[in-house]
């Protein structure tokens, strides 16, 4: 019985303790106050079970005995249905079931040796009020918070008069880009791209052939930029006049925050395209469900960096830049019992700007091919999702016309 309740009380303790200051949310501080407060508990019930088996049992220590292995039990089972549920070592698996079974039998060793149980309404009052206030925050925490309303941050364009410089050959065209979070939740920030189209447009006088429509249609589903699906106007890929970040990696979006950043596209003033469209996009991971560490040295394709087997495309080779940086889950118990993890991020450039695409995977399984079933479940659990803004089109009449 001692050492079911040790056993149990360290690591739960050590759990607590860990989460109460360091946890993501105000729910993961109340587990952690109530993993010690369990901890402590059956630290004195250690005592409580050495006196009642040196002594015999008396009504007080007996009492103190019964309630810290019933809360061992209670404490033990519940951690079993997280770890077999959330967990990925089988160590803390097997121990799990290990201790809830050497707990029960520790309730029914206590009970046995009980001549009364004082009291025994209050006993029982006690015990069913503490088991659904155990109950009830192990399904707020593990089961409710994960699934409650999703929460996006959006970006908006917003494109400037153009100005034209001293020597008259070039002008430039300020585009605002706008964060604005309304939610209740901060954000970290993986990746942020700015890029810039200049676009022809070609119009026909009748409808094109329906096998040149469907051509056309077929190639919209390649390219995240706007593509027409008109019987008239005929497609023509644009061309990239401007990419860059407008955020720093690393970096996150508090709650409730606001922030601008002001990007300039320069170009020749003979420029002739037709218009011009202007995209943003952000990718984004909730602060609340993982602990992102900086970002390392950046690894270049091009200097023989290997990309993951994911990210292999064999009909093209775009130059690629990977970071990589170290995380750990939001709360204590996941950390201990779940595989160490890395955040891939893939910078690809092409000629349509960069896509910015990332993973999560258990150190050393980088590598691995990812399922779309994975790729769903990772970006559910560490609430990872990409925010786009655009197609924001002007025609350069009317950009030039603002000078």
């Amino acid at each position: 019985m001692v050492l079911v309740l040790l056993l149990t009380a360290v690591p739960v303790g050590w759990c607590g303790f860990q989460d109460f200051t360091e946890a993501l949310t105000f729910a993961g501080c109340v587990t952690g106050v109530a993993l010690m407060s369990a901890a402590l508990i059956m630290v004195l019930g250690v005592a409580a079970v050495v006196d009642c088996w040196v002594r015999g049992a008396s009504s007080n220590f007996g009492m103190i005995a019964l309630i810290s292995t019933g809360v061992a039990l209670l404490t033990n089972v519940l951690l079993a249905l997280q770890i077999w549920n959330d967990g990925e070592l089988v160590v803390f698996k097997v121990l799990t079931i290990v201790l809830s079974v050497g707990s029960l039998f520790a309730v029914l060793l206590v009970w046995r040796r009980l001549d009364a149980i004082p009291t025994p309404k209050r006993v029982a009052v006690a015990l069913i009020v503490s088991t659904a206030v155990a109950v009830t925050n192990f399904s707020y925490q593990y089961l409710f918070q994960p699934y409650r309303r999703e929460a996006t941050p959006l970006v908006q364009l917003n494109v400037g008069k153009a100005v034209l410089s001293a020597d008259r050959k070039a002008f430039s065209v300020p585009v605002d880009i706008k964060l604005v979070n309304h939610s209740d939740m901060a954000f970290y920030v993986l990746g942020a791209e700015f890029h810039a189209m200049g676009e022809d447009v070609t119009v026909s006088r009748t409808d094109v052939s329906k096998s040149k429509w469907r051509e056309e249609a077929e190639k919209w589903a390649m390219y995240r930029e706007k593509h027409p699906l008109t019987r008239r106007e005929v497609y023509q890929p644009g061309k990239l006049v401007e990419a860059q970040p407008w955020m720093p990696a690393g970096n996150w979006v508090e709650a409730n925050d606001e922030s601008l950043t002001r990007t300039v596209v320069q170009l020749p003033s003979d420029t002739n395209f037709d218009k011009l469209t202007f995209y943003a996009s952000l990718s984004l991971a909730r602060k609340d469900r993982l602990v992102l560490q900086k970002f390392g040295e950046s690894g270049y394709s091009w200097q023989g960096k290997v990309l993951p087997q994911w990210a292999k495309d064999e009909k093209k080779e775009n130059d690629t830049i990977i970071r990589t940086a170290d995380m750990r889950e939001n709360n204590a118990i996941d950390n201990l019992t779940r595989k160490k993890r890395h955040l891939t991020t893939l910078w690809k450039f092409g000629p349509h700007g960069v896509d910015v695409s990332l993973a999560i995977a258990p150190v050393g399984e980088e590598d691995r091919p990812l399922s779309p079933q994975s790729i769903r479940e990772v970006g559910n659990r560490y609430g990872l999702l990409d925010v786009y803004a655009g197609p924001v089109e002007e025609t350069l009449e009317e950009v030039k016309a603002g000078r």
